[in-house]
């Protein structure tokens, strides 16, 4: 299926892009989230139509996530967690867990964004992170888990 991006997907294009994709990822993703439209004659008129709009709007979220990202860039968050003699904890620090840190201390981060390409860290120590605020924009932090006795 021919697609129009509405805006800058990985590893697919960028904003404007017609690019052909499987049937099922075109409709059950790309279409519902917004991030491409189907690449008739009248969306791609229509799209020619906004794309002033479409960039600028791209550019601003562009411009927000560089600079959540600066202000992110090196931070140490601190994690609790109940953990044995051992230094084991009981249980694990997730992606919830670290956002969840980083929106008690004033940044907004989601979920999603929190990329752990290990796993859930279950152990003390200090672990490097990174966050995927945006396409073009990753912040690396630490994150400190400290135990707790049980």
């Amino acid at each position: 299926m021919q697609v129009i991006l509405m805006e800058k997907v990985i590893n697919l294009g960028a904003l404007g892009d017609v690019v052909k994709v499987k049937d099922g990822y075109a409709r059950n993703f790309l279409i519902p989230q917004g991030k491409a439209k189907r690449a008739t004659d009248a969306a791609k008129a229509e799209f020619e139509a906004k794309r002033a709009e479409l960039e600028k709007k791209a550019n601003e979220l562009l411009a927000a996530a560089q600079a959540r990202g600066e202000k992110l860039e090196g931070y140490l968050v601190q994690v609790t967690q109940k953990a044995g003699v051992d230094g084991r904890l009981f249980g694990s620090v997730t992606n919830s867990d670290i956002a969840e840190a980083l929106t008690k201390q004033g940044f907004d981060v989601k979920k999603g964004e929190v990329v752990m390409p290990n796993g859930p860290l279950k152990t003390i120590g200090d672990f490097p992170i990174r966050l995927h605020l945006h396409t073009d924009v990753n912040a690396n932090i630490t994150v400190s888990v400290l135990g707790e006795a049980a």
